[in-house]
């Protein structure tokens, strides 16, 4: 059976997606499975054994262009799949599998896809997972009835490259002589996931004072907030603090979240990596609720506020005050930072 999955777009999305991947080898294991998505998910994919290739989708977010969805699919057609599997839920996600004359198209109820998959599934909301949704789409739909159906569902993990990651490790001059916590301050959403940074700066000088080194992660975004984390920190303490973001590529920061042995973050495809790479996690939810995409880890602590107005769900504060994670206290992350750290 060959197999073609059009990957999600976002970086914790697709790496909960090889949850699907993992089912499917188990029902089939001689499934052959390509995976398309944009390029920058190249790295990821390249990670996870279940993949044959990754197959990179030229055309943007948002990008419809039917002629060149047409031209792909049909340059597709020599690959005589079998079945495909869409994830995300737009119309134009289910366009390159029906125009490569792919047999069975499955995927969930979305936008109109009425006809582009011929084996459309209705009851996604019974599954309160995102890894539940992506694992039934491997089942038939009659066995498929909701939440508790999946018993023993594969949790994503990521190879190593222990290579890679010396090299890595080499090339940023990092070192492990003192235990590593990571710190992952951005979150792509919006500021309503981010914990503000007074408080990791806080969380990062504790750590350091207690013996351990902190290594930042992010994206050029999120530099501005890393600089400023850094930067707050005694001169003394700034040499056990590592500021990653910005200059590291996906794989490097997969192979060094991997040498973490926690990691502090908020909702974002890093915490969801570093979950997958075998972090203790300690997560941090603001406007978001960990009951649809939580880390999915062995040792995992979510922390949240109880505030009456979270989740809402916003990518900014409806009400401007930000407590949900302002009220977050830096004592009570370190609490379970800390506690982490001792058990692993």
């Amino acid at each position: 059976m060959k197999i073609l999955i059009i990957g999600p777009s976002w970086v914790g999305d697709m790496v909960m997606s090889q949850c699907l991947y993992t089912e499917l080898k188990k029902l089939h294991p001689e499934a052959i499975i390509d995976v398309m998505a944009p390029g920058w998910c190249k790295p990821v994919l390249e990670r996870m054994p279940e993949i044959n290739q990754a197959i990179e989708m030229p055309l943007g977010h948002g990008d419809l262009n039917l002629f060149a969805r047409y031209q792909l699919g049909k340059i597709l057609r020599d690959d005589n799949y079998d079945h495909a599997y869409v994830l995300p839920n737009s119309a134009k996600s289910a366009l390159v599998p029906l125009f490569a004359k792919i047999p069975v198209r499955t995927g969930w109820k979305g936008e109109m896809r009425y006809g582009l998959l011929n084996d459309l599934r209705n009851n996604k909301k019974a599954f309160n997972l995102m890894i539940e949704r992506y694992i039934a789409l491997a089942h038939p739909a009659n066995e498929m009835t909701g939440s508790g159906c999946l018993t023993d569902m594969p949790y994503p993990k990521l190879t190593i490259d222990a290579t890679a990651q010396n090299d890595a490790l080499t090339k940023f001059g990092l070192n492990r002589e003192r235990t590593v916590i990571g710190l992952c301050p951005g979150a792509e959403f919006g500021p309503a996931k981010r914990w503000p940074e007074q408080h990791f700066a806080k969380a990062a000088a504790t750590l350091i004072e207690q013996g351990n080194q902190v290594w930042l992660f992010g994206s050029a975004k999120d530099r501005e907030v890393t600089d400023k984390i850094k930067a707050s920190l005694p001169q003394e303490m700034q040499v056990h603090c590592q500021n990653l973001a910005g200059n590291t590529s996906l794989i490097e920061a997969i192979d060094l979240l991997a040498a973490c042995k926690t990691v502090v973050s908020n909702d974002s495809g890093l915490m969801h990596i570093s979950a997958a790479v075998g972090c203790n996690i300690v997560a941090l939810y603001g406007s978001t609720s960990p009951g649809y995409t939580p880390p999915l880890a062995e040792h995992v602590e979510v922390l949240h506020t109880d505030i009456s107005c979270r989740p809402c769900f916003k990518r900014e504060c409806p009400l401007g005050h930000l407590k949900c994670l302002t009220e977050l206290t830096p004592d009570l992350v370190l609490m379970r930072s800390i506690s982490y750290n001792k058990r692993k």
